[in-house]
């Protein structure tokens, strides 16, 4: 199994979100490295959920991705902001995965705690000027972070 963490701006889709809906495509992704990392997980891959853009940025619950190598919709809407005119559907330019809800945090770990407990090698959110929105998430700080919250997670 795998770690990732994906970010969204609360106001835009938050864990409450997540947990209403209990699943969703991660779509709008336009950033190739981070797009290279949804191509890269596979389902039961546990995936960090983090909220940015707001006062208190940090990570506020747990999602697992059920899916995998999804055509992101997205590109192909005219309407959309996210819409690719590069992309067909023969050959879409933008993969993404569907994740479903695994449990919001009784806490939030801010971005401030996650710079003092671990390194930019462990988790690339520490990382001065990182503005990726999904990215690997090492196995021992994975680890540390369920243990602080006592969640085992069946895979």
């Amino acid at each position: 199994m795998n770690y990732w963490l994906i970010k969204s701006e609360p106001d835009v889709y938050s864990i409450a979100d997540l947990q209403r809906d209990r699943a969703c495509i991660w779509d709008g992704v336009r950033n190739y490295q981070a797009r290279n990392f949804l191509r890269q997980m596979n389902p039961g891959d546990l995936v960090f959920f983090y909220h940015s853009n707001t006062k208190l940025p940090g990570i506020v619950g747990l999602a697992r991705v059920i899916e995998t190598n999804i055509a992101d919709p997205s590109q192909f809407d005219t309407n959309s902001e996210y819409y690719d005119p590069k992309s067909q559907l023969d050959s879409p330019r933008w993969q993404t995965v569907k994740v479903e809800f695994v449990a919001e945090f009784a806490r939030l770990i801010s971005l401030e705690k996650l710079k003092q407990e671990f390194s930019d090698g462990e988790i690339l959110v520490v990382r001065k000027g990182n503005r990726l929105s999904v990215m690997p998430v090492s196995a021992s700080a994975a680890d540390k972070i369920l243990q602080v919250y006592q969640l085992t997670v069946d895979s």
